[in-house]
């Protein structure tokens, strides 16, 4: 399993200033999962840390739960980041089982 890239504490101040501005979609879903997907602030992508994008596609890579808890997404348990919008990099869409914790 893929070791967590955790923030300094200078890169984390830089993408917290966004926090604020994060856009969170209501909940959709199919027959197995609910998605939402997350909107970040244009700006907040020149904060990143460049070792959290593809250079082949140049969007966010797939983030482990605590890299993306720790750019100040916040969202409840279970909920995983699968893919990202080419067209638009700033948003990055979530998934998890129907029912998680019920």
């Amino acid at each position: 399993m893929a070791k967590p890239r955790y923030l300094t504490d200078t890169e984390r101040a830089k993408v917290l200033e966004f926090q604020d501005m994060i856009h969170y979609s209501p909940r959709y879903s199919d027959d197995t999962h609910e998605y939402r997907h997350v909107m970040l602030p244009k700006n907040m992508l020149k904060a990143i840390p460049q070792d959290y994008f593809n250079p082949e596609t140049g969007t966010l890579r797939i983030l482990l739960e605590e890299e993306w808890r720790g750019l100040g997404i916040t969202q409840s348990l279970g909920w995983a980041h699968y893919e990202t919008h080419a067209p638009e990099p700033h948003i990055l869409l979530f998934k998890r089982p129907m029912n998680y914790g019920q």
